[in-house]
């Protein structure tokens, strides 16, 4: 199975998030990561889905999303061709003993100290999935007691944006 990443450009009304979802319920997908916000334009927001599945699972879920009255634009965000990032924020033990240590790792992965208590950090790093899963790997050690991921985000990488595609912009926004 191959992960894949979509981005969805939705109306920004009320019940969308749960037709988007009620959707992947009804078709038996799981929902790996979603993260939605609003865009540019307050009217619209985007969706950001990554999902399991083979190419034909894929474009099967794509036409269904497609048929949604609030949906105006899926894009399949391949690696090469998109920009991913996740936020992860994670509490972890760290004595007096280990604060200066957890802090080297800290300054390694560029990330920031947030929080600080008696007992714990809580640590933000934002990058790419493969840095998020090293800094977990290497904190896991001193004890993590919570733990928060956003899942993925993404934009297509150059110039094109979401609202070139197609007659819905064109016809509505770029007069």
């Amino acid at each position: 199975m191959d992960k894949h990443v979509l981005s969805v450009l939705v109306k920004n009304s009320s019940g969308v998030l749960s037709r988007v979802a009620g959707l992947f319920s009804r078709r038996g997908f799981n929902i790996d990561s979603l993260s939605v916000g609003r865009t540019e334009n307050p009217e619209f927001s985007r969706m950001t889905i990554t999902l399991m599945g083979n190419d034909d699972a894929l474009d099967q879920f794509i036409k269904q999303l497609n048929k949604l009255e609030d949906v105006l634009k899926v894009i399949n965000l391949t690696q090469d061709e998109a920009v991913y990032r996740e936020l992860v924020l994670i509490k972890v033990s760290a004595d007096c003993n280990q604060r200066s240590i957890i802090n080297e790792v800290v300054k390694i992965f560029r990330c920031k100290i947030i929080d600080l208590s008696k007992d714990t950090l809580t640590i933000e790093l934002t990058g790419d999935e493969s840095k998020v899963t090293a800094l977990i790997k290497l904190l896991d050690e001193y004890g993590i007691k919570e733990l928060v991921r956003t899942g993925i985000t993404g934009l297509e990488r150059g110039a094109k944006d979401i609202n070139s595609y197609g007659e819905y912009f064109e016809a509505n926004y770029n007069s």
